[in-house]
């Protein structure tokens, strides 16, 4: 008996409503809205330090990206690599080998900071101080220093006062954990970003980490607060990383950014290739989101004041 002519049958797919095609449309629709966006800048410079003690959170991985996506948008930014790996000055393509002039250099034997800083090949606009294998002993010898807590933002403070273009934002990348080179840091910033894991633990140790900036601030640096949180590996399709992110904006609702960073395989694969993902892949999941963070830090109102003590 044939079919009636009325009777429903499934409608034919379409390449337009499947997920990546939805997902392409997302992608491109960003991009554009980005490619609308202008930014002045007021020409006083932003000094945020990149820190959480747990390891594995894409400090780094923000520090560098987050530098070349706000040098994308014509600002000028210095990258600080305070990290013994030098992993940052690897992804900024910036030599750093062991007879390298390096951070080292300027905090054990007052080397001037613009001696030792150089210019990314990705961008005019994205400069690094590089780390090299001598860091590893720093936290050593800054023992005995004088003012050893106080190093780092004297020569930022020289080298701001004697730039003929100050940097836009200074980023300072720091090794996972809390001695004398973090606290060197957290003297230098006025601003502190934290990037947190999209993941079980992604809270572990950031009461510790805030209780150590608040010793900071009542004894080194009062200037120094947390302005930003950067949720990162991001994968929205569990219900894990959406818990996550829930929590972390109930407890931090100023300081996080609206912007999560995704899990991308383009994030891992660029720092292998000595770039940034916005030099390696700029119209990836990956790049566009690192630039609306970009855009966001930026138009974001900085606030002038301290942050009080939460309950």
């Amino acid at each position: 008996m044939p079919e009636s002519e009325n009777a429903s049958s499934p409608a034919p797919f379409s390449l337009d409503d499947s997920p990546i095609a939805r997902e392409l449309a997302d992608l491109t629709s960003r991009r554009k809205a980005l490619d609308a966006v202008a930014l002045e800048f007021s020409g006083s410079t932003r000094i945020l330090t990149v820190s959480n003690q747990k390891g594995g959170v894409g400090k780094t991985t923000t520090t560098v990206n987050i530098a070349a996506a706000l040098a994308s948008i014509g600002a000028r930014v210095l990258v600080i690599d305070l990290d013994p790996q030098g992993n940052a000055s690897t992804a900024l393509g910036v030599p750093h080998t062991a007879d390298i002039p390096s951070v080292y250099d300027v905090l054990i034997d007052e080397f001037p900071l613009a001696d030792i800083v150089q210019v990314s090949p990705e961008s005019p606009n994205l400069l690094c101080a590089p780390s090299t294998i001598h860091l590893a002993g720093a936290e050593i010898e800054l023992v005995s220093q004088v003012a050893r807590e106080h190093r780092l933002r004297t020569a930022l403070d020289d080298y701001l006062a004697s730039a003929d273009e100050r940097p836009d934002f200074v980023l300072i990348d720091c090794p996972p954990s809390l001695g004398l080179l973090t606290i060197n840091a957290f003297t230098a910033a006025d601003e502190l970003l934290i990037p947190i894991q999209c993941e079980y633990y992604a809270l572990e140790g950031l009461s510790q980490l805030l209780g150590s900036v608040r010793m900071i601030q009542k004894h080194l640096n009062p200037k120094l607060f947390l302005s930003t949180i950067l949720l990162t590996m991001y994968d929205g399709r569990t219900r894990l990383a959406q818990q996550v992110a829930e929590e972390v904006r109930t407890h931090f609702p100023n300081e996080a950014l609206r912007t999560v960073i995704p899990r991308s395989v383009r994030v891992s694969e660029a720092p292998s290739f000595g770039q940034t993902v916005i030099a390696y892949d700029g119209h990836s999941a990956g790049a566009v989101s690192y630039r609306e963070a970009a855009v966001e830090l930026v138009q974001r109102e900085q606030r002038t004041t301290i942050q009080e003590e939460t309950s």
